[in-house]
């Protein structure tokens, strides 16, 4: 009877007994100790119809690999249902072997053992063309032809389900896959540009991954993933990088650049795109720095660079990853910048320090608090690089007291603001005299207050309103005594301040700066009344056309007791610049002893007050001479007392690790040459003298 209905089952056919009497058949067979024959009968059926299926199969010459997948898939199908029913039959016969065999010997597992018995052996070629099948049917896909997933999935399952899945599949298709896409690298790679052949790599492996997930098993994910990788990108790294990595930086694309990122992340191959990268930074931005043509410009297109690159960071190279992988990334950036922004020395710490001073007196044209703190923070990042931060300082502290003593400050909340800052980058030392004179301006606003209060007297002033700013001569840079001969209304005032401020303060000496002064005058043309704003040196010149109409070049100077250089550079500013308060004879460019100058009545200027005293505010050679010169001064002490203080420690060293101690110790470039004049001078000044049995050797003299 239980013959009968196997035969019945794989035949198609209906059983004669219902399946609960079979059941209840194979269940009187293992009471009666005759389970093994029941066990015979079922195996014996399964061989017989696997190894049948399978020869059929076999002898079937089926070209179409899609039509033979789709036969085998059929049979395959045929033969599980028939199994899973005589299972359902000989259900009580399998729960007997389970609970006594283990799971290996139940039924579903024989079933399968069988078809992979008579795959194996008898019907090897339906395996070869399964698995030639499954291939052409991938490649296909991977052609861009629509296929049956479903199919590729049944089939897939099928072989993983007989055991044959790593054997007769898996090995089989890395290897097709690897030359496949090695082919496809070498072939797109040629034919293509970066930016594509990005895109492209990035598609082919969002597909090997959903066809990981549809269709083929997990096992299959790893090396399928790894022979992309290698054959499209792996291969290539060089060409991508030396072909389309500095045009992808240059024109600025992000997303290619997230692209070129994230695949060579997946590879251990983001140091050589770091290399690239640095590499690329330091080109463009010494190009920047060396290109002396256009100095007036190297800031802003530093700025312009940076700004570019830390977006390129944000979003292209994963600043934020927790991973730490952006690590080599910023640290590039950090190496990259301190190299090239020091290699023309002292020049861009000048050049940024300006660029602080025009952005604090202008207020960045008119921007709100808020744009110039960020403004001023961008211009601090390009400060941080700066190893010679001396050079920032003395230009700084130059610019800075020319906006305090001539109010050209945009806010001075700004000031203070970016005081703190540098004081938070570089120490409380660094900020010290910035600070003291912020303070001498405070107190000279308080001074002048009583002063006001002292002599409030008109006949006294005859109109004129004096503020004086009383400064610390150590905090301030040093300026050089100008003679002058102040006009008499100026110089009771002047007097009149002496007297109060050392009534007030014995023991102290006040020295006038005539170079810094400034005034605002009334005057009176043609076209009405008007004020101007010049220097003392150019309104001393000026007052002197109250007495008389017309004066000579000669006359001017003897009456103004100016030296000549100053003298020159205040009359061109009146007579030469482009509004002209002076008329001169006969008319140049150039001032020259003879020419006559007289007021040009006939001024016609629209604005009320008119600016003339810019060349003071204006930077000469010779002021940017004297800043590097103090800088170079402050550095030859500070060698000094660094040598002095290892010497002092060492005792005794030789002059290669004197050498060597000190440019760890110094912050600021300098030559193993300069050093060594230090050296000699201390030895002059008897601070350290040369052993007398080895004249590479230093001794400290206490």
């Amino acid at each position: 009877m239980l013959r009968d209905a196997i035969a019945a089952v794989q035949e198609k056919r209906q059983t004669r007994e219902s399946h609960e009497t079979l059941y209840r058949a194979v269940e009187n067979l293992c009471v009666h100790k005759r389970g093994d024959d029941a066990f015979e009968d079922f195996r014996a059926g399964g061989d017989a119809r696997s190894e049948k299926v399978l020869v059929e199969l076999e002898k079937k010459k089926i070209g179409d690999s899609m039509v033979f997948l789709r036969t085998f898939d059929e049979v395959w199908g045929e033969y599980c249902a028939q199994a899973l029913t005589l299972r359902s039959i000989f259900l009580y016969l399998d729960r007997a072997r389970a609970n006594g065999g283990g799971k290996a010997s139940t039924l579903w597992d024989v079933s399968l053992r069988l078809f992979h018995e008579h795959l194996e052996n008898s019907a090897k070629s339906v395996k070869g063309k399964v698995v030639r099948g499954l291939l052409d049917l991938i490649e296909r896909e991977r052609m861009g032809e629509k296929i049956d997933r479903a199919l590729a999935k049944r089939v897939l399952r099928a072989l993983s389900a007989l055991g044959v899945y790593g054997e007769a599949f898996d090995t089989v298709f890395i290897e097709a896959s690897q030359e496949f896409y090695r082919k496809e690298g070498n072939e797109y790679g040629a034919q293509t540009d970066v930016s594509d052949y990005l895109k492209h790599c990035e598609r082919r492996l969002e597909e090997e991954a959903e066809r990981c997930t549809n269709y083929l098993d997990a096992s299959t994910a790893r090396g399928l993933m790894r022979v992309c990788e290698q054959g499209l990108i792996e291969a290539h790294i060089g060409d991508i990088l030396d072909k389309g990595f500095v045009d992808l930086m240059r024109q600025h694309r992000i997303d290619d650049l997230k692209r070129l990122h994230s695949l060579l992340a997946r590879m251990d191959g983001l140091d050589r795109l770091s290399a690239a990268f640095v590499t690329y930074l330091k080109q463009q931005g010494t190009a920047i720095v060396k290109d002396d043509a256009n100095d007036k410009e190297m800031v802003e297109r530093l700025l312009a660079m940076k700004s570019a690159v830390d977006e390129v960071l944000n979003k292209s190279f994963g600043r934020s990853a927790a991973d730490g992988s952006n690590d080599i990334f910023i640290n590039g950036v950090k190496e990259s910048f301190e190299s090239f922004i020091n290699c023309r020395q002292n020049v861009p710490a000048e050049l940024i320090a300006k660029y602080i001073d025009s952005k604090l007196k202008s207020g960045n044209k008119g921007a709100s608090e808020e744009e110039l703190e960020t403004t001023l923070d961008k211009a601090l990042t390009l400060f941080r690089y700066i190893v010679g931060k001396d050079v920032f300082e003395g230009f700084y502290k130059k610019e800075l007291a020319k906006r305090l003593l001539h109010a050209k400050s945009a806010s001075i909340d700004a000031e203070k603001s970016m005081i703190s800052k540098l004081k938070a980058e570089c120490g409380s030392q660094f900020t010290q005299h910035l600070e003291g004179m912020f303070k001498d301006i405070d107190l000279s606003r308080e001074i002048m207050q009583s002063f006001r209060q002292t002599f409030d007297d008109e006949a006294l002033t005859k109109g004129i309103e004096m503020n004086v700013n009383v400064i610390t001569q150590g905090c301030w840079p040093s300026y050089p005594v100008i003679d002058v001969n102040i006009p008499e209304q100026l110089a009771v005032l002047q007097e009149k301040f002496q007297d109060f401020y050392l009534g007030k303060h014995s023991g102290r000496q006040l020295t006038w700066q005539n170079s810094q002064g400034h005034c605002v005058l009334k005057a009176r043309f043609g076209s009405g009344m008007k004020e101007l704003s010049v220097s003392l040196f150019q309104c001393v010149v000026l007052m002197l056309f109250n007495d008389a109409e017309k004066l000579s070049y000669e006359d001017i100077a003897s009456k103004s007791g100016l030296e000549e250089k100053e003298l020159k550079r205040a009359l061109q500013s009146l007579a030469c610049a482009k509004v002209r308060i002076l008329n001169k004879e006969p008319k140049s460019r150039d001032v020259n002893a003879g020419d006559v100058f007289e007021v040009n009545a006939a001024l016609n200027e629209r604005l009320f007050r008119i600016k003339v005293n810019s060349i003071q505010i204006k930077e000469t050679t010779e002021e940017n001479k004297q800043t590097m010169e103090r800088v170079f001064q402050d550095r030859q002490q500070q060698v000094d007392a660094a040598i002095v203080r290892v010497m002092k420690t060492r005792k005794s060293l030789t002059h290669a690790l004197l050498i060597s101690e000190l440019m760890a110790q110094l912050k600021f470039p300098t030559k193993a040459s300069d050093l060594k004049k230090r050296i000699e001078s201390l030895i002059e000044r008897e601070y350290i003298e040369r052993d007398r049995e080895d004249a590479q050797k230093y001794n400290y003299l206490a």
